[in-house]
């Protein structure tokens, strides 16, 4: 019978507890090993909630070890936990997500029946939402994950596969790409990734009313995916390309409005503020209709629209410096 890891990262989240609980109720093959790797950055984190996750595990606490990375990102805290596995395989889950009722015994078959030549094997992933009422602009980017491909919230690797290509790339520090660059990698080493038949749940999580601008940031990581992999890395990753573009141009035009106005020329800096309300209005309604349309939700979205296409030019252009002499993956490899 195929052996396997689990490797968790977290930051000891409210879902960590529902997590492991799930993990430990699902029915099949138990993990040899499982790793809970302890990203926080505090250097002398309580340890109260990482002891209260683990009182749910029941029989599985004694196959489960605890590493702390110290913040350094999901990338560096699923290498920890790879360095800490012994098992031919190794299933990451993310914190927030609850593996079905059969989830073990749906992974061990995936893995049986994956071929030699196979470095991993994705779950299925489904989000609830809600029925009673259209998804909000937050909920539908959640919703997002049931066809993202290679995402780590639940994927199984052969860790040899994973060795032979040194792991998850360090220089991402979000949970952002950083799935992707691996699975291009493997790829590109000649192994192949399929998908499997074991589901998993991703609630969707609670979020502040900026949580949209905060993922802004993820514009550097596509940056340096541009740099490692090439300007065609969105085909090869089966990713879709976004809105950077359009942000781009929409801050190009409330800036070029603002310096136009300053130096007196009202009727260039007219032109230029009417293209950039245009571009903010029209981000705002492909993010209002598809919605609820309550008052909390229109307010959110207009007030996030404003913000979001300066903070993703930022983030890329700060991205784009601070990567501009990483090597391209093949570089590397060769």
């Amino acid at each position: 019978m195929t052996s396997y890891a689990v490797v968790v990262p977290t930051l000891l989240r409210d879902t960590l507890a529902d997590c492991l609980a799930a993990l430990a109720a699902a029915h099949g093959p138990r993990p040899d090993e499982i790793v809970l790797v302890d990203d926080r950055s505090d250097p002398d984190p309580p340890p109260d909630a990482l002891a209260h996750a683990l009182t749910v595990l029941g029989d599985l606490r004694e196959r489960t070890t605890t590493v702390s990375t110290g913040g350094r990102g999901p990338a560096a805290a699923r290498n920890a936990g790879l360095r800490a596995v012994t098992t031919p395989w190794v299933a990451f889950l993310d914190d927030d997500v609850q593996v079905g009722p059969h989830w073990c015994a749906q992974l061990v078959r995936d893995l049986e029946e994956a071929t030699s030549d196979t470095a991993g094997v994705q779950g299925v992933i489904t989000v609830p939402l809600p029925g009673e009422r259209r998804p909000t602009d937050w909920e539908r980017g959640t919703a997002g994950l049931t066809r993202a491909r290679w995402i780590t919230a639940d994927m199984a690797y052969r860790t040899e596969a994973l060795r032979q290509v040194g792991g998850f790339d360090e220089r991402f520090p979000r949970a952002f790409r950083e799935d992707a660059d691996l699975a291009l990698r493997l790829l590109d080493a000649g192994w192949r990734i399929r998908k499997g038949r074991r589901t998993t749940l991703h609630p969707v999580r609670s979020a502040s009313r900026w949580a949209s601008v905060g993922q802004q940031r993820g514009n550097a990581d596509d940056a340096l995916m541009r740099r490692l992999h090439g300007p065609d890395w969105w085909d090869k990753a089966v990713a879709p390309r976004g809105r950077i573009r359009r942000h781009a141009a929409i801050t190009a035009a409330g800036a070029a409005a603002c310096a136009l106005a300053a130096a007196g020329h009202r009727r260039a800096a007219t032109a230029c503020a009417l293209g950039w309300a245009a571009g903010t209005a029209e981000f705002a309604r492909a993010r209002i209709v598809p919605g609820p349309r309550t008052r909390d939700e229109v307010t959110t979205v207009l007030a996030t629209s404003v913000v979001i296409p300066p903070a993703a030019t930022w983030h890329r252009l700060a991205g784009a410096w601070r990567h501009r002499n990483a090597p391209a993956w093949q570089e590397v490899a060769r």
